[in-house]
């Protein structure tokens, strides 16, 4: 049985990745800041009865030393560790709330949790004595890719905030450094980077969003796990910095 670390397990992706590999067998670790979301995916898990396969773990990625932190509270569990995946997110951090533009606070916070933690966490699990590590996937996005497109927002304020689509950015380049300074190791680096989900925006949004899109559509609930579970695969072995795009085609555009 594999164990998989995931950070950011309670959001919206996230659950979607924990149900994934739970469905396959394997053991979940996954990290939220949150009792109370802790304990919330622990009753959405409930029917497929993952008992000791679903584990959460208290952290905030944001603090200093945060990776250290979490290495050292998993204990025994940080060596056997197959998979990384590095999924944590801060919608707070992304709340511009009236200004145009992010503060000097809110770029370093985004950078620190999408780039640094993801570094952090990636090298410090790679360098354990007897460590399992395999495998390390980063959540990226199509904003790490390409600009916003502003045919698809009726107001400013509705548009992704530019540090959040400038650290995905920086996040798919720390993929190919890593991939490459931890190959000798068997570890692959890669990443995954994601269009518009369904079910987070109104009708007029998807509507915009699927004239844009040469698929017409968001992706849906079911569509974001294939990717990362392929990565984790012996199929994917030889498959190192690369980024794996599922967006339906939209940054083709």
């Amino acid at each position: 049985m594999r164990t998989i670390l995931l950070t950011g397990g309670s959001g919206k992706i996230g659950r979607k990745l924990i149900e994934g590999f739970l469905e396959n067998g394997d053991r979940v670790i996954f990290t939220t800041r949150s009792r109370n979301s802790a304990d919330e995916v622990l009753r959405h898990f409930e029917p497929l009865k993952a008992g000791d396969r679903l584990h959460p773990i208290g952290v905030d990625l944001c603090v200093p030393d945060a990776a250290s932190k979490l290495v050292q509270s998993l204990g025994d569990k940080a060596a056997e560790i197959h998979g990384v995946i590095n999924n944590a997110r801060d919608q707070a951090n992304l709340a511009l709330k009236g200004r145009d533009t992010p503060t000097q606070d809110q770029w370093l916070n985004e950078f620190n949790l999408a780039v640094v933690a993801a570094h952090d966490l990636g090298w410090r699990l790679a360098n354990l004595p007897n460590g399992k590590l395999r495998r390390i996937v980063n959540i990226s996005s199509i904003y790490g890719i390409v600009a916003t497109n502003e045919a698809l927002y009726e107001k400013e304020e509705q548009r992704a905030p530019i540090h959040y689509g400038v650290a995905k950015a920086a996040l798919l380049h720390l993929t190919k450094e890593m991939a490459v300074r931890l190959a000798k190791r068997q570890i692959a680096v890669n990443a995954v980077s994601y269009g518009g989900v369904e079910g987070r925006v109104d009708a007029g949004f998807q509507a915009r969003y699927g004239v844009l899109c040469p698929t017409g559509r968001m992706l849906r609930d079911d569509e974001v796990m294939g990717s990362v579970l392929f990565l984790m695969s012996e199929s994917a072995e030889s498959i190192t910095g690369q980024n794996i795009v599922v967006d339906g085609g939209w940054s083709v555009w």
